[in-house]
């Protein structure tokens, strides 16, 4: 049997220690070790271990709309009705009225939280009152910027609306050629979206309207220097969003230079997410470290597990092991192409992969439902890149669980 830390609060602060076991967790005899003796990375453990249930829960946020109050075309209404949405999420509700009405917004919202869609509904309806209207939408990861081109297709479905995705990972020459058409929607990642602007593929005086994704993880990837280049040279007559968790004063500071009076909306689920339990798993032995992830994974109720590690090498080093102890299990890292993360991506969403082993680059943006567990194979190095990682599960109103291993 591995062992895993398990708290109960009280007074005296953090104590106590149990077994993980299939049925329940029961208490241990070794009850009274503090954790603080326990940390990854410069994180307190004691933020690892949290039961959903143990958590208070955010009040409500009451909407106040329905999608059919808000003065979209009817293609767009007609496409909302095709996938039965009713009912905004809590940023939907407060964001695209704004929006409509042309105002810049900074939206402070964790991921999972609906989005895309705040920002996509009105600007596909403004291109579609407007089409001279040019819509660049900057994302910090191709799975993200995929991720938007996909619910792009489904909002505007039918209403002669283009977009082109550009990111890197895939043949540039198909990026220039779809560019060539001219498309009112311009998706990508900084690091292509610029090496474009400098081939002179892109002019992004161009664009009216500009949407920055995640900006948070743009400054934590290095990429606030890029996204200053391309704001400076977006048509000064344009509407600005940005959407971000945090907000660190430089990107205070970048929204301060680039927004004109924006409206703040803010739509957070607490600092941990509400639905995750989490715990962690004490490592007994370095060299057993593999067997106890191999018991977890036998456990039946794993169903559809992401496990992150800290570098592409250990990634694909631990994907292999899996795969030769009998697990259906794939990787996404740097290092794979774009087609081979999306046909990665695919398959475990379908359910053909039930593990998935990735390095931070699918700790953001992506939306993968009915994920059951997310496994720190190795500590994060932040806690922000905790919180974003446990983010993958306990999506919507489903529940998930969240383990970490410790030394």
């Amino acid at each position: 049997m591995y062992q895993t830390a398990y708290i109960s609060r009280s007074r005296s602060g953090y104590r106590g220690s149990s077994s993980y076991s299939n049925s329940n967790r029961r208490r241990s005899s070794g009850g009274g070790q503090r954790f603080r003796h326990y940390r990854g990375k410069g994180v307190d453990i004691a933020a690892y271990i949290n039961r959903a249930a143990d958590q208070t829960p955010t009040p409500p946020h009451v909407i106040e709309h329905r999608f059919s109050d808000f003065t979209l075309c009817q293609p767009i209404h007609n496409n909302l009705k095709y996938r039965n949405f009713t009912t905004p999420t809590p940023i939907q509700d407060q964001a695209i009225k704004p929006i409509l009405e042309g105002k810049d917004l900074i939206g402070l919202a964790n991921t999972g939280t609906g989005k895309t869609a705040a920002f996509l509904l009105p600007l596909i309806n403004k291109v579609y009152n407007d089409p001279s209207q040019k819509v660049l939408i900057i994302a910090p990861t191709r799975e993200l910027a995929q991720q938007i081109e996909d619910e792009f297709r489904l909002f505007a479905y039918g209403m002669k609306i283009f977009s082109v995705t550009c990111v890197g990972g895939m043949p540039m020459y198909k990026q220039v050629g779809n560019l060539r058409r001219n498309p009112n929607f311009v998706i990508g990642t900084p690091g292509r979206l610029i090496d474009l602007g400098k081939r002179g593929n892109i002019r992004f005086s161009q664009f009216n309207n500009v949407v920055i994704d995640e900006i948070d993880r743009m400054l934590d990837m290095g990429f606030i220097e890029d996204i200053t280049t391309m704001l400076d040279q977006v048509s000064t007559n344009r509407q600005s969003l940005f959407f971000s968790a945090t907000m660190p004063d430089k990107i205070r500071s970048l929204i301060g230079r680039f927004a004109n009076n924006p409206v703040t909306v803010e739509v957070k689920s607490g600092e941990t997410a509400q639905n995750v339990e989490q715990n962690v798993i004490k490592i007994i032995d370095k060299n057993k470290k593999f067997d106890q992830l191999h018991e977890l994974l036998n456990q039946p109720d794993f169903d559809k597990v992401l496990i992150f590690n800290e570098t592409k090498r250990d990634v694909e080093r631990l994907t292999n092991e899996l795969v030769a102890s009998g697990f259906k299990a794939d990787s996404i890292h740097g290092n794979k192409s774009q087609s081979q993360r999306t046909r990665a991506l695919k398959s475990f969403k379908d359910g053909y992969t039930k593990i998935l082993v990735a390095t931070d680059v699918a700790a953001r943006g992506l939306d993968i439902k009915e994920v059951t567990h997310v496994i720190n194979y190795s500590a994060p190095q932040t806690y922000d890149d905790y919180i974003h990682r446990i983010g993958r599960t306990g999506r919507g109103d489903c529940k998930g669980k969240a383990l970490t291993f410790i030394e």
